[in-house]
């Protein structure tokens, strides 16, 4: 399992180049092989890429990167308040199409940031819109609909 978590997201890391630079989603990463590492010294041990691991690798992705979504934006606004340095923009869409946009919207909502600028909340939207489109066109490839 953690074989597989580790290919899947180190692939991704490897193939776009963005990602190298955000670390937020090198925290994801982190967060999620950990996981699976407990998961399968303490309980039990998947197939390599059987279906059971490829669920499992599923709801890690979705917790952690709504979690580390939510952290991102927490980050921004604490340096917002302080005039720091700023999570880029940028970052912050790449995580929300990486499944992280429901963890965005309750830091939007949680954290009141984020909720005003309307280029933002834009592409917030558009995020959410092509992230569901590229579902879309997953499941239709593996003829799952």
């Amino acid at each position: 399992m953690v074989l597989t978590f580790s290919i899947i997201l180190i692939g991704l890391l490897a193939l776009i180049r963005p990602l190298q630079k955000n670390s937020f989603y090198i925290l994801h990463c982190g967060i999620v092989i950990l996981s699976a590492y407990y998961i399968e010294t303490h309980y039990f041990r998947a197939s390599v890429f059987g279906n059971k691991t490829l669920l499992l690798f599923l709801v890690f992705q979705l917790i952690s990167i709504n979690l580390v979504t939510m952290i991102a934006y927490y980050v921004d606004k604490r340096a917002a308040i302080r005039h720091a340095w700023r999570v880029p923009e940028n970052t912050l869409h790449t995580l929300e199409f990486l499944g992280g946009w429901f963890g965005a919207l309750v830091a939007q909502k949680l954290f009141h940031h984020k909720t005003v600028k309307k280029s933002f909340r834009a592409m917030f939207y558009l995020m959410i819109i092509l992230e569901f489109a590229a579902i879309y066109i997953i499941l239709k490839y593996l003829q799952l609909i």
